[in-house]
């Protein structure tokens, strides 16, 4: 395997690298669909939100660098988006994040990845 990070041919964004990653490593990854039941902004942090999310059998806690992509952190109440659930847990600002949400861009380019339909929390990405 390649240690050496490679940057990705042709893209628009030239600061992104990739490495090739096997099945096996990938499939490390539990990716769950969430719903978000509380939204909020993370007091003297100019990027973070807090947010709670239903994962139908537990809620967790996950802290994302989000907020200025988020105008109005209540508006994400009831959105449902993938999460990756098996990170190790971390401290952010004092609070244990116990995920990542996974959403795409930057800027002007910047969006949630959603179903296209709701369905139960937990649900497994595959």
């Amino acid at each position: 395997m390649n240690d050496v990070p490679t940057p990705a041919p042709d893209t628009d964004e030239p600061d992104v690298v990739t490495e090739t990653v096997s099945y096996g490593d990938f499939a490390k990854l539990t990716i769950r669909i969430g719903t978000i039941t509380t939204a909020e902004v993370v007091p003297e942090a100019d990027k973070l939100l807090r947010l709670e999310v239903d994962f139908g059998d537990e809620q967790r806690q996950i802290v994302s660098g989000i907020r200025e992509f988020v105008a109005e952190p209540e508006a994400l109440i009831g959105t449902q988006a993938p999460f990756i659930t098996n990170l190790a847990p971390r401290t952010i600002r004092g609070l244990e994040s116990q995920g990542m949400i996974l959403a795409v861009g930057d800027e002007d380019t910047f969006t949630f990845l959603r179903p296209d339909r709701d369905v139960p929390p937990g649900t497994a990405v595959h």
